[in-house]
């Protein structure tokens, strides 16, 4: 029986990993997605030879787009909490790395693949990107934090306009509201992920890990 394709890589090259969803045709968060996410980023915390990781998917039509809603088909109460518990506790694991974590959002973020932008300390978006937390209109609720990730970042007000209507909103209004970090014209989200990198790597690495672990705190 052949291996099952990997849907999650990783590379390392000069202290700054990339972890690269890659999951056509857009990205979209199944189960085994999250599960090779778990396995990289338990590597990623207890490697010496990282200091700043970057999160990206594969191609330019979507960053993530989302769970892959048709394993939402037949679950129940248990199952569906299992499910989400399973992601939340992923995107828990890649927000507490000790170093920064920085999302490079090449196209859609939606649903999940928002939460995931969210999960991640420093936001690039592409401007032909649209972010946004649509569950409501499968009447479901964002289940992998965004809806304790998203009002911190743009406060209660903007986050329950976001969640309760559903619709996805524009990069370069992600920008205004802060849910965007730095806004970069399309193919260019990677790069500038990896020139933010290489600056913060220029600093004092025990200050960086300290000045994040009192920011979450």
């Amino acid at each position: 029986m052949l291996a099952k394709q990997r849907k999650v890589m990783l590379s390392v090259d000069q202290k700054i990993a990339i972890l690269t969803i890659s999951n056509p045709p857009v990205n979209a968060l199944d189960a085994q997605v999250i599960r090779e996410m778990d396995e990289v980023i338990s590597q990623l915390k207890e490697s010496d030879d990282v200091g700043v990781v970057i999160v990206t998917g594969a191609g330019e039509k979507a960053f993530v787009a989302g769970a892959d809603i048709r394993q939402f088909s037949g679950l129940d109460r248990t199952a569906g909490e299992q499910l989400a518990r399973a992601g939340q506790e992923v995107f828990n694991k890649l927000s507490q790395i000790p170093y920064p974590v920085i999302c490079a959002v090449n196209g859609f973020a939606l649903g999940g693949g928002c939460e995931l932008a969210l999960a991640c300390d420093i936001r690039v978006v592409t401007e032909s990107a649209k972010l946004g937390l649509p569950e409501v209109s499968l009447a479901i609720i964002p289940g992998y934090g965004g809806t304790q990730r998203l009002p911190r970042v743009v406060g209660v007000g903007k986050a329950m306009d976001l969640i309760l209507s559903g619709d996805p909103i524009t990069a370069e209004e992600a920008y205004r509201i802060g849910l965007a970090d730095r806004l970069v014209k399309r193919g260019e989200a990677l790069s500038e992920a990896q020139s933010i990198a290489k600056r913060i790597l220029s600093r004092g690495p025990l200050a960086v890990m300290s000045a994040k672990k009192a920011i979450q705190n």
